[in-house]
């Protein structure tokens, strides 16, 4: 029989109280997950998990260790509360670890507000097959598509519960459910592929699996017979899909690990412009049915609504205990950790300011350019901001679409991509990060 979570995590703690711990934490997650794929019509792999993972970090004065298990009986608990202290006791000082204060820790809060959890019955595995199939089926019947090579129904629940020796205790449940589909269009050196998916936290609100579907499929064929675009400097695009990675590169240089390292190309960007003055990037860890939300970090503080970007400038790092004491800051509530390791610094749900206009008024707009649909690879100078990555998409002559491309380059700093972003009103609102297409003028294209 399982244990609840919140009587796992106390016996953790007082075991670490009785092999010599002078303070500590501890992490119990209970998780199952499910996963059906189908191929040519039929199911392909079939795959359930479930197990329950314990984590405990220990504080001998001013030094920490961190241990985990997938075992959960008294034994393997006193064993690891041994091991973390005499761990501790080997490892070097640091004058910045500890537990929060009681006094910062959070003490009420509303978890069925939040809605992380979808009450209905697990799926049925044979719902999700059917699901699977309807993407795939619907893939298969648009005219030029050839195969597909991956059609995904899922669905995961995960129990968590955070305790620590200065009295935080808390808990909450969350599920996700998701459809996907990888569609192939052509063969041999012709083949192209894209995809579609959807995730949420409730069944109900998911997308229709015969929608992913034709979408994966459009996509497929949107991306055949492409050319290397000419070189030189162009505006460009970055579509909804993929223009959040513009946002994920500052969140992770203001991130207060990396601030405190030294190692930031926003090093010296508090209180200036990075954005343009109509833009604002706000965090909200309290958005109901949203993946990022929770209503306290890893360290047991309570989370709260902030403007990360207000009017374009930045208003503040995104800082857990360690980094904001070494910053001589406060926390902003942003701990994250897994049942293996310390906190650290992570944002959650973010919107950026949408625009007025259309993908379709920035594509007439740009003239001609490049609308990014996937990159890959990755070359980013985390001291500079020198952005460089591979990219493909379509061809946007005199305001109109007019080929796929593929094998270029983009490049340019991430300074200066971000203080000249127009946003398009694209942006879908259920995701963790809201972000719309995104515009920016005159990046290097590397092609023929």
């Amino acid at each position: 029989m399982t244990q609840p979570l919140a009587d796992l995590t106390q016996k953790l703690l007082d075991a670490a109280k009785k092999a010599g711990a002078d303070s500590a934490d501890a992490m119990a997650v209970n998780g199952t997950s499910v996963s059906i794929d189908v191929h040519a019509g039929a199911l392909e792999h079939a795959e359930r998990s479930e197990g329950t993972d314990i984590g405990l970090r220990v504080f001998i004065g001013q030094r920490q260790a961190n241990v985990s298990a997938s075992d959960t009986s008294e034994a393997t608990i006193a064993m690891m509360a041994e091991r973390a202290v005499a761990m501790a006791k080997e490892a070097p000082e640091d004058p910045h670890i500890g537990l929060a204060d009681p006094g910062q820790l959070a003490a009420h809060w509303d978890i069925d507000a939040l809605e992380l959890c979808d009450p209905t019955p697990e799926p049925a595995p044979a719902d999700l097959q059917a699901d699977a199939l309807r993407a795939e089926a619907a893939a298969l019947n648009i005219d030029g598509i050839t195969q597909v090579q991956a059609a995904t129904a899922g669905y995961g629940a995960t129990q968590v519960h955070l305790a620590a020796s200065n009295g935080f205790s808390g808990g909450y449940a969350r599920t996700d459910r998701g459809t996907s589909c990888v569609a192939i269009a052509g063969s041999g050196a012709a083949m192209e592929r894209d995809y579609d998916g959807d995730s949420r936290i409730f069944q109900a609100d998911l997308r229709d699996p015969a929608e992913i579907g034709r979408t994966a499929a459009e996509r497929a064929l949107a991306r055949q017979n492409a050319q290397q675009p000419p070189t030189g400097s162009y505006p460009v695009l970055f579509d909804e899909r993929i223009s959040s990675s513009l946002i994920g590169h500052l969140l992770g240089a203001i991130n207060g690990a990396a601030i405190a390292r030294g190692s930031s190309w926003l090093l010296d960007a508090l209180g200036s412009d990075v954005l343009p003055k109509d833009l604002s990037i706000f965090e909200d860890p309290h958005r109901a049915r949203v993946s990022g939300s929770r209503p306290f970090d890893a360290e047991g503080l309570a989370t709260k609504p902030r403007a990360i970007v207000e009017n374009g400038t930045l208003t503040g790092w995104t800082l857990d205990l360690v980094n904001a004491r070494k910053l001589g800051l406060s926390s902003t509530a942003n701990a994250a950790r897994g049942v293996g390791g310390p906190p650290s610094p992570s944002t959650w749900n973010i919107a950026l300011t949408q625009g007025t206009q259309s993908r379709d008024d920035l594509i007439r707009d740009m003239g001609t350019g490049l609308l990014v649909t996937s990159l890959i690879g990755s070359t980013i100078n985390p001291n500079t901001g020198d952005y460089s990555r591979g990219a493909a998409g379509l061809w946007v002559e005199n305001g109109e679409v007019t080929h796929a491309v593929n094998e270029c380059t983009i490049a340019g700093n991430l300074r200066n991509m971000l203080r000249s972003l127009r946003p398009a009103n694209d942006a879908r609102t259920h995701l963790s990060r809201v972000v719309p297409s995104l515009l920016v003028e005159g990046m290097t294209l590397a092609g023929k």
